[in-house]
């Protein structure tokens, strides 16, 4: 087995290369004048099973581009399998027509992977587990919750409340609460089809004077996680942690969620940002040894 970090995904890559002892194969890439993607391997990976780390979060065009001449060119230098790691899977949350007319963007992206010559996809706490069910090849769906939680007990959380921003997320928070020990609850919301603006219901918590972390599997502009965070403040809770497997943090979400009233934020390296504090390489590495 080789590991191939992609562009978007280099030392992630490198450290489940390290993690699993197997050779890693680094790639040439760059852009053309015209924002044209270009990428190389370097070296032989003939009859070699393949292993891409490549995740696809901001820019997702650029990055998917980029996954997919990687696995085609695998496939096309004779790779004896192909495996794509993409921790975040970009346009997975469109897993439906919410709307009349609209594009399932999520199965046209799985047609891609697939057309591109994947055999195996791996990705980490996607939005809707169920949906990878419109892959034909082999799949699996990581969870980085007990890592989080892991952390957030190194951290001096242990005994938190855990709290899921909707009961989408609460599978979760479930997760986050059988490693801290807290309690954990759910908060109910509704989203505009349209206008993409979420209303959060209030409902009461046992958080006077305790500790609280708010799960989930993103953060994008923040919305849940600035409600969630402010409910918690407002009834009184003592810390309260913000994490996520994927933090996108759109337009200045990090910086709202402090003013919100978070005491820290915290994401993993399926995404890289400023709050990237715990790796999913030792989930990814154990799953890739169990599978060769």
């Amino acid at each position: 087995m080789i590991v191939v970090p992609g562009p978007a995904s280099k030392e992630l890559g490198i450290k489940i290369g390290t993690l699993l002892g197997a050779r890693v194969v680094h790639v040439e890439f760059k852009h053309f004048p015209d924002g044209e993607s270009y990428v190389r391997y370097i070296d032989d990976i003939n009859w070699e099973d393949v292993v891409i780390v490549q995740t696809t979060s901001p820019p997702q065009d650029t990055r998917l581009v980029q996954l997919l001449l990687l696995i085609d060119a695998a496939k096309d230098l004779g790779a004896r399998s192909v495996t794509a790691i993409v921790p975040y899977f970009a346009y997975s949350r469109q897993d439906k027509r919410f709307r009349p007319g609209e594009a399932i963007s999520l199965r046209t992206m799985i047609k891609l992977i697939e057309a591109a010559g994947a055999d195996r996809f791996v990705t980490v706490d996607v939005h809707n587990p169920d949906a990878l069910r419109y892959f034909k090849i082999p799949t699996a769906n990581l969870s980085a919750m007990s890592l989080l939680a892991e952390y957030a007990k190194e951290c001096g959380l242990e005994g938190a409340f855990s709290l899921a921003p909707d009961e989408h997320a609460l599978p979760r928070a479930k997760i986050v609460e059988s490693v801290l020990n807290g309690g954990c609850d759910w908060l109910p919301k509704e989203r505009d089809s349209i206008t993409g603006k979420i209303t959060v219901v209030e409902k009461t918590f046992d958080v006077q004077g305790k500790d609280a972390v708010v799960v989930d599997d993103i953060i994008s502009t923040g919305g849940t996680m600035i409600a969630a965070t402010s409910i918690l403040k407002k009834q009184n809770a003592r810390r309260v942690a913000v994490m996520c497997a994927h933090a996108l943090l759109m337009g200045g979400a990090k910086e709202k969620i402090i003013e919100a009233g978070a005491d820290m934020v915290v994401g993993t390296d399926s995404v890289s940002s400023d709050v990237t504090t715990v790796s999913v390489a030792p989930i990814v590495a154990d799953y890739l040894r169990k599978g060769f």
